[in-house]
């Protein structure tokens, strides 16, 4: 039957809001691809005017600097665990929320009177995996959206500090960190309590990712959270319980030219103390001298760890059958002034994260075992590890 001319009207106003839309899609994620994400950022845009800087040591509080810091560009609240069931399945999760200011202070001084409720000058991202690791399966999703009208952002209650996008949330608390994901593919629903202080990196939470000082960070972590609630996966729910590890983490510096990518590092080691190292990798093969870490002891006392300290070997390579990225998949970590000795293996190999629909990048993100020896007594310890760069090098052209 042939279509009335109401009829005509209505498919091409339809097809009007299709188009736009699809275009506001689009211009998201054409914005989001100029933002940094994860331990260190990636900006193409070298202008950092009318942002702040980190320059100096950070002077951390809480639980205000468990919340956000708008004024600096980019900022991530970042959590991976390695968790096991009542009947010994094991499994590992990441969920790692991602704020992005997408206009200087001030501008929204130029906005229109009244302005659309629309209107944002904060964008969330966040990424959820779970590692069915002896299924040898990986799940992720990935969600975006404006930091207006309920969608996404951050609340505070007293000393709770809650961010949140859509129905994915952490909410930090004094005692425990509550995770909660809900996906099409798995949920998980955790309970994180700190068993140390917070760790600050660098000098006092100064984190330098490069030669001039305001090619920093402010960078927290904590470093071992007892962990326990539950997983659904295929339909089962069942509980589970392990060891969780907190990174929080902001900026507003883009990337040193030259680097095309970072190796990071969190282990949590069989007698009590932790690890974290973040290696930069160069175009000419060598480390960044900005590469460092913490070695964080069993009473939460830290040593800070230079370029010089970390010998990291990479003594295999997994090939993505999806990205044709080659990731190194084994490594031997020796931090001689510890007179510690390690050998670093997935505990899954595909644990790439292919983000176009959000951050536009890929990377693997991992669990990971750990054995070895530290002044010659036998040690063991499970952790995460994040591999960038490798599908394409940051100096690459945008796709």
């Amino acid at each position: 039957m042939p279509y009335s001319c109401a009829a005509q009207s209505r498919e091409k106003t339809g097809l009007r809001r299709l188009n736009i839309t699809y275009y506001s899609k689009r211009l998201m994620l054409f914005l989001l691809l100029f933002f940094a994400f994860s331990h260190v950022w990636v900006v193409y845009a070298e202008d950092t005017t009318g942002y702040l800087s980190v320059t100096g040591p950070c002077d951390f509080e809480f639980p205000d600097d468990h919340a956000s810091h708008p004024g600096y560009r980019t900022e991530w609240w970042y959590y991976t665990g390695n968790l096991q069931s009542a009947v010994g399945n094991r499994y590992g999760f990441q969920l790692t929320f991602f704020r992005r200011q997408i206009i200087p202070l001030e501008s929204e001084k130029k906005w229109p009177t009244p302005a659309s409720a629309w209107r944002a000058n904060q964008i969330y991202l966040a990424h959820a995996a779970l590692s069915d690791l002896d299924g040898k399966r990986h799940f992720y999703v990935q969600r975006m959206g404006r930091g207006v009208l309920g969608i996404a952002g951050e609340l505070r209650d007293n000393d709770i500090v809650r961010i949140f996008l859509n129905k994915w949330s952490t909410q930090i608390g004094p005692k425990v960190h509550h995770l909660r994901v809900t996906s099409e593919r798995f949920d998980f629903d955790l309970d994180l309590s700190p068993v140390k202080p917070p760790v600050f990196h660098g000098n006092d939470g100064y984190s330098q990712k490069g030669s001039t000082p305001e090619r920093a960070s402010c960078y927290y972590s904590l470093t071992r959270l007892e962990t326990k609630g539950q997983v659904t996966l295929a339909g089962k729910t069942f509980s589970v319980s392990g060891l969780s590890w907190m990174d929080h983490e902001f900026s507003t510096a883009s990337l040193e030219p030259g680097l095309v990518g970072w190796d990071w590092f969190s282990l949590q080691l069989s007698d009590n103390t932790e690890i974290m190292i973040y290696l930069l990798r160069q175009k000419d093969g060598k480390l960044n001298l900005a590469s460092s870490g913490t070695y964080i002891r069993s009473n939460g006392k830290t040593t800070h760890l230079s370029r010089n300290d970390i010998e990291v070997t990479a003594t295999d390579t997994w090939n993505s059958p999806n990205s044709g990225a080659v990731y190194p998949a084994r490594w031997q970590l020796r931090l001689p002034s510890l007179s510690m000795d390690l050998i670093i293996v997935p505990n899954l190999a595909d644990q790439e994260m292919r983000t176009h629909e959000s951050t536009g990048m890929t990377y693997w993100e991992g669990s990971v075992s750990v054995q070895g020896f530290e002044n010659g007594r036998r040690i063991s310890g499970k952790g995460y590890v994040e591999l960038t760069g490798y599908a394409k090098a940051f100096g690459s052209p945008l796709q």
